[in-house]
């Protein structure tokens, strides 16, 4: 079982430099930020966790920008979204941001996707909540055009280009693994085009009866990866298989961080 972080980098906690150094030199082997490019004041779309919003989510940095940051001060840290938001996000330009961070960072990028919760956020873009999972998997659809072919066209409902011309392509053949986030109603797009199922934060007791679900539904065995891990829970995860555990970290001071990523690097050896 492989051990990452998942994290929310803000502009008022650790920066990414010393971040990315701090957790590949603890043994970790990616480490995956969460995106949210603003957050509505407006709180109709309850918050998931309940309660208030925590500060960290509209004080997030671009994930692409930060994760290229941490490349150039490591040296075999993978790097993950987790998860980018691809109902918010121009798929042509997306897929170019990520074919160049792919290039750059010698094939290290793992992209993890997901439709979000935050309806007010996602109807800024411009999109309807209402449709946002097959435009997400539109869009995806037309990335995996672009990443694969010299003259990439789609038309779709929601995408639509012509043939063009677009590099870099990605280091990564066919293109970086996609982590399709979410819960059951994630498995259709996970068995289309999902490299890993990114399990949201689920304990080992609630993940177990959902991974013969979706590899159901695949068709093959797909796996199985959890964002937003606890410490605690490691044991349980490897019984059941669990290919990449990503551990979460709040964002705090560098000083605090690292303290943190020692007690969590300490919690990996202890179960190891």
């Amino acid at each position: 079982m492989k051990f990452g972080i998942s994290t929310f980098v803000t502009n008022d906690g650790i920066a990414p430099a010393p971040l990315a150094r701090a957790v590949e030199d603890r043994g970790f082997d990616s480490i995956f930020l969460a995106e949210h490019t603003h957050i509505p004041t407006s709180r109709k779309t309850p918050y998931p966790g309940g309660g208030d919003l925590p500060r960290k989510y509209y004080r997030t940095l671009d994930p692409f920008i930060t994760l290229t940051a941490m490349a150039m001060v490591t040296e075999k840290l993978l790097l993950g979204t987790g998860i980018a938001l691809m109902i918010q996000r121009d798929p042509i330009v997306t897929a170019k941001e990520i074919a160049s961070l792919d290039l750059v960072s010698g094939g290290r990028f793992l992209f993890g996707v997901g439709v979000g919760w935050n309806r007010e956020e996602i109807s800024n873009h411009g999109a309807d909540p209402r449709k946002r999972g097959r435009l997400m998997d539109e869009r995806i659809r037309a990335m995996r055009e672009i990443w694969t072919k010299d003259e990439a066209e789609f038309h779709g409902e929601f995408v639509d280009f012509d043939p063009v011309f677009a590099w870099p392509k990605p280091v990564q053949k066919p293109h970086p693994p996609i982590y399709v986030g979410g819960g059951s109603p994630a498995f259709d797009r996970t068995a289309e085009y999902g490299d890993v199922w990114l399990a949201n934060g689920l304990p080992p007791e609630k993940l177990e009866p959902l991974i013969p679900e979706m590899r159901e539904k695949a068709g093959r065995d797909v796996p199985v990866a959890v964002f937003g891990a606890a410490p605690e829970n490691i044991e349980g995860y490897e019984k059941l298989g669990v290919e990449r555990v990503l551990l979460s970290l709040e964002t705090m001071s560098e000083s605090e961080t690292i303290k943190k990523l020692d007690e969590l690097a300490g919690a990996v050896e202890a179960a190891g």
